[in-house]
């Protein structure tokens, strides 16, 4: 389910690198605590889409120091018919502060196959600086973690960026702090398993690695309403190709007014 933390840190797009100074004076309008967002993840190879596991992400009220705060998770699994190929349970989770949106700590519980792992990662944005099992290491102002990331993204004013405006952003884990951007490539309609959507379309900066070619090949749909809910996400990988689309989702905070037309 690694890929899945891959693709959905893709969704991490921030304002325009000349309105940068703005991000961490953010005010959430876009969700609230009992919020869940439901998704299924596709496998496709020689033109066959299979169904290859589901992702949920849950937002509860909890507090940090004393502080108001969120709690941010997110649960990946397999589909069960795969398990005996390569089971998969795994359990993100980002702690922030609920006026800042910045995060106190990222976690994660790794369950795949037969390699467990727990890491932890504490963030003090005062000092730029995150901890980790293996050390302390310098972060950049307003730094966030993966899932934290993808919740600040969703109270970004699209309204005003321009097509092909890149998007910067910074995030930390496995102990990097990484900078990339975002292409914000204007306004859509699309329709996917749940409903046609009108949506606002990102393409991300991908890094060469041993899944992706790199570039800017993968697209993001998000819905184009005050919710800015992911509705699907599709790349290509080195074989085959991703696709996440969004199945289901409860008590969001605003009405989903991007939804045109529920798939029956």
């Amino acid at each position: 389910m690694y890929i899945l933390l891959i693709l959905l840190s893709s969704l991490l797009s921030f304002l325009p690198s000349k309105e940068r100074d703005g991000l961490c004076n953010q005010i959430n309008k876009s969700y609230q605590a009992g919020e869940k967002v439901r998704y299924t993840i596709y496998y496709n190879v020689i033109g066959l889409y299979v169904n290859a596991g589901k992702a949920e992400f849950s937002i509860k009220s909890s507090t940090w120091n004393n502080t108001p705060a969120y709690t941010f998770t997110l649960n990946g699994r397999s589909n069960s018919k795969y398990d005996w190929i390569f089971k998969v349970r795994d359990k993100y989770e980002s702690v922030v502060d609920a006026k800042t949106l910045l995060p106190y700590q990222f976690t994660r519980h790794i369950n795949e196959g037969s390699f467990h792992k727990k890491q932890e990662v504490l963030f003090d944005q005062k000092n730029n600086t995150a901890t980790s099992e293996t050390g302390v290491f310098n972060t950049a102002d307003c730094t966030f973690d993966v899932i934290s990331a993808i919740y600040a993204a969703r109270n970004i004013n699209y309204e005003k960026c321009q097509i092909n405006d890149k998007i910067n952003l910074s995030f930390f884990i496995d102990d990097t702090l990484y900078p990339s951007y975002f292409k914000f490539l204007g306004r859509s309609e699309i329709t996917t398993q749940y409903g046609r959507f009108k949506v606002i379309k990102l393409a991300p900066l991908l890094e060469k690695g041993s899944m992706f070619d790199g570039g800017e090949k993968m697209i993001v749909w998000v819905t184009d309403d005050e919710n800015h809910i992911p509705v699907r996400i599709e790349t290509p990988i080195i074989v085959g190709s991703i696709k996440v689309d969004l199945d289901g989702y409860e008590n969001i905070r605003h009405p989903l007014t991007s939804l045109m037309e529920v798939v029956e």
